[in-house]
């Protein structure tokens, strides 16, 4: 007769506190830019053995997991949603729903457990989800979704109809991750209204389903230009599509903000990071020469190599163009938080783990290879754009990098699935096993 062994408490509060904890982490690294797909696995699989271990536990682990909503964060949501789906309890599902509502901040984690566990845990959940009567609840059935990658049905052009501005945003974002080809007309209606939410998801989503007319350009143009919250992603996508005479008027605005003299934090600072990031997203040889002049200072050294790499694909560190990184580089006094604990900067650094480059190594680079990019024509990770390209960075990119491929194959293949490049390794594996 074999005899259950009962839980040992130390052992699996560590498993919740380290599942909730690496949650957290997994959502900076599905967003840095050394991060590639195998080792997004291998956090996926730390996650999974300590939420298996927390399974194994039964009542007690989840008698954990309610102790540890007592101050509801996004991991512990996630960790707690999780075991919810995997077992069908509607009533702890509801009751996550309640606490989201009040703690806005803790949904990401809600919405990142549906995207964690697999489909079959959701059989009939989304269908309610889809099926009621709070918006909230039926915006997380449309983002669980897409995913997994399901056609949401009816379901999309039902929540187009509705009032609420965040169900509607969320069913406008949806309907071009899904390919909706047929509610084109919806989205593209939807670019002039008056929220710019749903400006934004309604001229995105206009894009993917292959419309590129004046009135989504727009919308993405007149975000891109400003230095609201959609600014930044408006430009990800509007310089991917416009021609480069347009794509250089756009950059040539944020040069002259970024002239604006001032210390590290004024406006033209930032005005100059921006103008850096876009002029690796439009692609554009000509900018290589001011960007390998950029990476003489410091401050936006490793951006300027970025977005030098995100042109020509050029690896700075396998081809030995890089340099040591210099005195103070951990300090904060180049971005990024710091060690003093009078200073409010708790932000992450963008520019953490990306590497510092040798503006010298990289001009003669340069001057060897330049004749493979000729000013003017749109490049992608030293390749033409196509999905070919795409798969190759989906598959062997870091995270930002592959968050691009994603956008690009979105965008030469007008109406398919968008690539969602913060899906579980495992599933993100199976998906590029099964395009080929």
């Amino acid at each position: 007769m074999s005899l259950v062994r009962p839980p040992i408490p130390v052992v699996v509060a560590q498993h919740v506190e380290e599942a909730g904890h690496l949650r957290h982490v997994r959502s900076v690294l599905v967003r840095s830019p050394h991060v590639e797909l195998h080792r997004l696995q291998r956090l996926d699989d730390r996650i999974a053995a300590h939420l298996d271990g927390i399974a194994v536990a039964g009542d007690f682990g989840l008698k954990l997991y309610l102790e540890a909503l007592e101050t509801p964060s996004a991991g512990a949501v996630f960790t707690l949603a999780v075991r919810a789906l995997e077992l069908k309890d509607a009533a702890l599902l509801q009751r996550l729903f309640a606490i989201v509502a009040a703690e806005p901040a803790a949904e990401r984690g809600l919405l990142s457990a549906f995207g964690w566990v697999p489909a079959q845990a959701l059989q009939g959940v989304i269908r309610d989800l889809l099926r009621s009567g709070d918006a909230a609840q039926r915006a997380a059935g449309l983002a669980a979704c897409v995913m997994h990658r399901v056609d949401p049905g009816a379901a999309v052009g039902a929540a187009l109809a509705e009032s609420d501005a965040r169900l509607r945003a969320r069913a406008l974002r949806v309907a071009g991750e899904a390919g909706w080809v047929d509610l084109l007309p919806q989205v593209s209606a939807a670019c002039a209204a008056e929220d710019e939410a749903q400006r934004f998801w309604a001229a995105r989503s206009a894009l993917l389903l292959g419309d590129r007319s004046a009135a989504g350009l727009a919308v993405l143009s007149g975000l891109a230009e400003g230095s609201g919250v959609w600014s930044d992603a408006a430009a990800e996508w509007l310089l991917k599509v416009v021609g480069v005479d347009a794509a250089r008027q756009h950059l040539r605005l944020w040069s002259e903000r970024a002239k604006v003299a001032g210390p590290a934090e004024s406006a033209g600072a930032a005005a100059r990071r921006r103008l850096i990031r876009r002029c690796g997203v439009a692609g554009d040889a000509f900018f290589i020469p001011w960007l390998i002049g950029q990476m003489q200072d410091l401050a936006v050294s490793r951006l300027a190599g970025e977005a030098f790499t995100l042109i020509t694909g050029a690896d700075l560190a396998r081809l030995d163009l890089e340099r040591k990184p210099p005195e103070g580089a951990s300090d904060g006094r180049f971005g990024g938080p710091n060690e003093d604990p009078n200073d409010d900067n708790v932000a992450l650094d963008e520019d953490e783990s990306l590497p510092w480059p040798d503006p010298e190594r990289v001009q003669g680079w340069w001057q060897a290879n330049q004749v493979r990019f000729p000013a003017g024509q749109r490049v992608f990770m030293g390749d033409m754009p196509s999905p070919a390209q795409s798969l190759k960075v989906l598959r062997e990119g870091g995270q930002r990098q592959r968050i691009a491929a994603a956008q690009w194959l979105g965008l030469l293949v007008p109406g398919s699935k968008l690539f969602q490049t913060a899906a579980p390794a495992w599933r993100q594996q199976r998906w590029l096993a099964e395009m080929g």
